[in-house]
């Protein structure tokens, strides 16, 4: 960045093989208002065109910030973004996402009246693959102790985080890095942290637009047991004392949702062993109706055979 205006604002981009949409994404972040804000992109060992767009842009934006590493997946991407980040706030935006206009400055105000905030959480436009948009505004979070705050967030799921439209204090953010070691769901360790670490304020106004698109992830079941245990680990290794109560709760969650899983891929055997598992760790969230209901006709079919 050119001039003595230190950034109020980092936006991270973590990107790999995303050379077609990065501009999209970069146009949206490299406003010329935006003097304070610094927009840092890390590369993730991309095989595509993007170290080729990234140069075009930062030849004539002295703002954007590209660094490069090997692939080591998003969680690394965002961590050394956030680390190499110099201003108070981060917002961390997926590369085939896009700020909406007058975000930055939405949230330049809203710094300056919530400056104790943890976190700003803003509404999104999701932006569906058959051109379908669906406005999504998030809920206000009380101010509660963090017990009720993580049993909302994780159990009842009445509080919703996303990158994108949230921004985040960068000092609370170096104190829980994403997990390395998870492939998918990374994100959740960070904001429960974030949740009970410092209040939260929120905006009605859509600050970005989220495209939503299959996630690989969501359906590799290889090893998928052992990457729902490592998934309880890191959350509750980020969480206050008075929060470790609810671990076995969140345990049964993660049963029930490759419970669920199993049921959508056909394997029967699979979705009544998580089932179980989920109800020796947790009756109280197993016998939810929602699971329950499922969990009633896996067995009635059962007996139809």
């Amino acid at each position: 960045m050119t001039g003595s205006l230190e950034p109020l604002i980092s936006v991270i981009i973590p990107n790999y093989n995303y050379a077609h949409l990065l501009p999209r994404a970069l146009d949206s972040a490299l406003t010329p208002s935006a003097a304070d804000v610094e927009v840092i992109v890390v590369d993730d060992g991309s095989t595509d065109e993007s170290l080729e767009v990234l140069a075009a842009y930062a030849a004539r934006n002295p703002q954007l910030i590209v660094l490069r590493q090997a692939n080591a997946g998003a969680a690394a991407a965002r961590n050394h973004g956030i680390r190499v980040a110099r201003a108070p706030y981060a917002l961390l935006l997926d590369a085939d996402d896009e700020l909406l206009p007058g975000a930055l400055p939405k949230l330049r105000e809203l710094v300056g009246r919530y400056p104790a905030a943890g976190m700003i959480l803003g509404a999104q436009l999701s932006v569906y693959a058959d051109g379908r948009q669906r406005l999504r505004v998030p809920k206000a979070v009380p101010a509660a102790s963090p017990r009720q705050l993580t049993k909302s967030y994780l159990l009842r799921k009445g509080i919703s985080v996303s990158h994108g439209c949230s921004l985040f204090r960068r000092d609370l953010l170096l104190q829980r890095l994403y997990p390395e070691n998870l492939r998918g769901g990374e994100d959740i360790p960070v904001f429960a942290h974030l949740l009970v670490s410092a209040p939260v304020a929120i905006t009605a106004e859509p600050l970005a637009r989220i495209h939503k698109h299959a996630d690989s992830l969501r359906h590799d079941r290889q090893n998928e047991e052992e990457r729902a245990e490592t998934m309880v680990r890191e959350v509750f290794a980020g969480l206050p004392a008075e929060c470790q109560s609810l671990r076995e709760r969140y345990a049964a969650q993660r049963y029930l949702s490759l419970f669920r899983g199993a049921l959508l891929a056909g394997d029967r055997l699979a979705a009544s062993y998580f089932y179980q598992s989920a109800l020796r760790l947790s009756p109280l969230q197993a016998l939810r109706w929602t699971y329950l209901r499922k969990a009633i006709r896996l067995l009635v079919r059962g007996w139809r055979r």
